[in-house]
């Protein structure tokens, strides 16, 4: 009786573990996701034209695709309408070269995944894929329950409504661009260049007037005195004549 008990009972167990699926099964059976894809969460929110442009022409939609394919912590995609867009000063993009509009891409991204209620909880400053040899892009992050704000130290935008908000991807849109201070802050005015210290021709030594006038005076004081003397011996030998002449003609009366 025990025998025939056991038996029955291994033939239950072995019917039950023929009927229930397993694990193998169940993942065959189960829908593989599909790839995330950027371009159609946009296209989808249709007024993001000019922003799916820039991330083509910078090679950044390509880059969000790899991305996403090997991603831990996850992205989040800040994107300006195309009315934010439209309302730039009338050649703000077409003045950025190439590598400038990338980064100004890439300032849009940043590189891990937040929900509303993590950006109330983020510490600032938040730093954006735009980071790299050019310098340290970031942005300041205040939040509250209802509103999202994004101050970039040039301009604040405000985060609206979410297009995508499930890990590893969440698309916000923003009522505006961003503006990176890298790219569009006041720049200080640059220095003027060093004056090259002039140099000063050598100082001509001055001959002392006085000494001057004393070399010159003195040959004119000796020559006048020459001159004195000169007239005054004249003079006396003329006297001395006429007196010996008169003497003479005196003597002369005599006889």
């Amino acid at each position: 009786m025990a025998s025939t008990q056991i038996f029955l009972l291994c033939i239950a167990i072995l019917g039950s573990s023929l009927l229930l699926p397993t694990n193998a099964a169940v993942a065959a059976d189960s829908p593989t996701p599909a790839p995330l894809d950027m371009e159609s969460i946009l296209v989808k929110g249709s007024q993001y034209g000019t922003f799916i442009k820039l991330l083509k022409s910078t090679q950044v939609m390509t880059q969000l695709s790899s991305q996403l394919k090997n991603t831990f912590d996850g992205i989040t995609v800040l994107a300006p309408t195309d009315n934010a867009f439209n309302n730039l000063k009338a050649g703000t993009l077409n003045g950025l070269t190439a590598q400038q509009q990338s980064e100004l891409v890439l300032y849009h991204i940043l590189p891990r995944y937040y929900s509303f209620s993590t950006f109330e909880t983020t510490s600032n400053p938040v730093r954006t894929q735009a980071s790299g040899n050019e310098g340290v892009y970031t942005v300041n992050v205040t939040s509250t329950s209802s509103q999202v704000n994004v101050s970039t130290g040039v301009n604040q935008v405000q985060v609206t409504n979410a297009l995508r908000s499930d890990f590893p991807l969440a698309v916000y849109s923003l009522d505006k661009v961003m503006l990176p201070d890298e790219l569009f802050g006041v720049k200080p005015p640059a220095s003027a260049p060093a004056l090259a210290p002039a140099v000063s021709e050598p100082k001509k030594k001055k001959v002392p007037a006085t000494a001057t006038t004393t070399t010159a005076a003195v040959p004119a004081s000796s020559e006048a005195a020459d001159a004195t003397t000169s007239d005054a011996g004249l003079r006396r030998n003329v006297e001395w004549g006429f007196a010996l002449a008169c003497a003479f003609v005196g003597v002369l009366s005599l006889f």
